[in-house]
C-alpha cells in the first residue's frame, strides 16, 4: 500500500486531511507531528488521541525544539529580526524544521509523497513546497486545503458527517504555536481595522490582569546569544520558555502584524511572542553598547534582510550560509548583561553592561568630562565636518538665484 506522511497538528486542517487523503487514494496515511516547542505533554497526547479517533495506525512525534532554536531562532536574534519592524518570524523559523523533519520520516518508511495543510493564499504553502522540493524533488506534495478552496465550516461540516467534532474556536481561528512566538489568524485578521477578542490571546495577560507591581530581569548574553537569566545559567530553549511566562504575566509580547505575503498580497494577523520582542529588545541594546557604527549599519541591514528570507522561505538559498557567517562575526563581543523592566504590558531596557563596552574607554566618554580631545580640536572637526554641506548649500542658493 502507498504511504502519506501528512505533517499533523491535530487541527481542523490536518484532521480533515487524515481523512480526506485516505479516503480520495487509498494511500495509508502517517502523521508527523513536529513539537517546535509549541506543545505541552498533554497537547501531544491530545493529538496522539485525535489521530487515533482518525483511524491513524502510526502517529510519529519528532523533538525539533533544540534544532530550532540552534539553526534558526539563534540567527533572528543576532540579526534583531522583526518583519516590518514588528513581528518576530515566529512561524517561519519553524516551517523548514517541520518539513525538514517530515521529510526524514518519508524517507525512513519509503513513502511516495509529502501532505501538508496550508491554504492557497497564506505563506506556509510556499515554505513547505521550496523545503521538500529542495529536500526530496522526488516525493509528491499532496495539498488539498489549497486545491479544493472550502471554508473552515465547510471542513468542519464534512468532518461532522463521519463523527469527528471540532472545537468552535478552531473553526474560527487558525493558531500556530510554536518556540519563537504564536500566530493567529482569522475573522478580525481579514479586516485591517478590526480587533481580534482578548478570548484569542493565551500567553499574555491582559492590562486589567497585569501584576500592579513591575519586575526586573536581567538577561546574560555571550556572543550575541541568551544564556543566563537572573544570574542563573540556562540554555537558549529554556530562557525562551522562562520569559514567556515571566513576560507574558506582565501583558508583554501581544502585536499586530500588516504586510506583504510572499504572493504579493497584504496579509495581518495577531501574534503573542514574549520572550522574542523581549530578548531582541536586549540584544539590540546591547549591541549598540559594544558594536561600532559600520557594524550596527549593516547588522540592521542585512539581519533585516535575512529575516525577510527566511519568513518567505528561503532558508536553503546559499546566500543565507553567508549571511549567518556574517551575523556570527558582528556578534563576537556582545557579551554582558541586560536589565529589562515589565509592567503593564511594556517593557523597557534600563542597563546594560559589558566587558567590551565601548563607552569604558577615556577616548569614547560623553559629556563634560571628555578628556580624548581639546575644544580646539573639536572646533576644528566641527568646521571641517560641515564643509561639504556648506559648500552644497550655498551653491544650490547661487543656483537658485541664477534662475530667478
Amino acid at each position: 500500500m502507498p504511504k502519506i506522511v501528512l505533517a499533523f497538528s491535530g487541527g481542523l486542517d490536518t484532521s480533515f486531511l487524515a481523512i480526506y487523503l485516505r479516503e480520495q487514494t487509498g494511500a495509508e496515511i502517517v502523521t508527523v507531528c513536529v513539537d517546535t516547542g509549541g506543545f505541552s505533554d498533554e497537547e501531544l497526547a491530545a493529538i496522539a488521541a485525535r489521530a487515533a479517533e482518525l483511524g491513524i495506525t502510526d502517529h510519529r512525534v519528532v523533538d525539533a525544539r533544540t534544532e530550532v532554536y540552534e539553526r534558526f531562532v539563534s540567527y533572528l536574534i543576532k540579526g534583531n529580526c522583526l518583519r516590518g519592524g514588528t513581528y518576530p518570524v515566529s512561524v517561519g523559523a519553524e516551517r523548514t524544521a517541520q518539513a525538514e523533519a517530515v521529510v526524514g520520516v518519508a524517507r525512513e518508511i519509503g513513502a511516495e509523497a509529502i501532505a501538508h495543510g496550508s491554504t492557497r493564499a497564506g505563506n506556509d504553502q510556499i515554505r513547505f513546497d521550496v523545503a521538500i522540493r529542495a529536500l526530496a524533488p522526488d516525493l509528491e506534495i499532496h495539498a488539498p486545503i489549497r486545491d479544493l478552496g472550502w471554508s473552515r465550516e465547510q471542513e468542519s461540516a464534512w468532518l461532522a458527517e463521519r463523527g469527528i467534532a471540532i472545537d468552535a474556536k478552531t473553526v474560527d481561528y487558525s493558531v500556530n504555536e510554536g518556540l519563537f512566538g504564536t500566530t493567529i489568524g482569522g475573522k478580525e485578521t481579514h479586516d485591517s481595522w478590526q480587533v481580534p477578542p482578548e478570548s484569542v490571546y493565551t500567553q499574555t495577560a491582559s492590562r486589567e490582569d497585569c501584576p500592579a507591581e513591575a519586575q526586573e530581569v536581567v538577561i546574560g548574553f555571550k556572543a550575541g546569544l541568551p544564556v543566563s537569566l537572573d544570574g542563573e545559567a540556562l540554555d537558549g530553549v529554556a530562557i525562551v520558555r522562562a520569559l514567556n511566562a515571566i513576560a507574558g504575566r506582565h501583558g508583554v509580547g501581544r502585536g499586530m502584524h500588516l504586510g506583504d505575503t510572499i504572493l504579493g498580497v497584504k496579509g495581518r494577523l495577531a501574534f503573542e511572542a514574549p520572550a522574542p520582542l523581549v530578548l531582541i529588545q536586549a540584544h539590540r541594546e546591547l549591541e549598540k553598547l559594544v558594536q561600532t557604527r559600520w557594524q550596527g549599519f549593516w547588522r540592521e541591514t542585512l539581519g533585516t534582510f535575512y529575516g525577510n528570507l527566511l519568513h518567505e522561505g528561503l532558508y536553503f538559498d546559499p546566500v543565507m550560509r553567508d549571511f549567518e557567517a556574517f551575523l556570527d562575526s558582528v556578534n563576537e563581543r556582545v557579551t554582558g548583561d541586560v536589565r529589562v523592566r515589565l509592567h503593564q504590558g511594556v517593557s523597557t531596557v534600563t542597563g546594560t553592561r559589558s566587558p567590551h563596552s565601548l563607552m569604558d574607554s577615556d577616548v569614547a566618554v560623553y559629556g563634560e568630562g571628555a578628556s580624548g580631545w581639546t575644544g580646539e580640536q573639536a572646533e576644528g572637526f566641527a568646521r571641517l565636518y560641515g564643509l561639504g554641506a556648506a559648500l552644497g548649500h550655498r551653491a544650490a542658493e547661487q543656483a537658485k538665484g541664477g534662475a530667478q
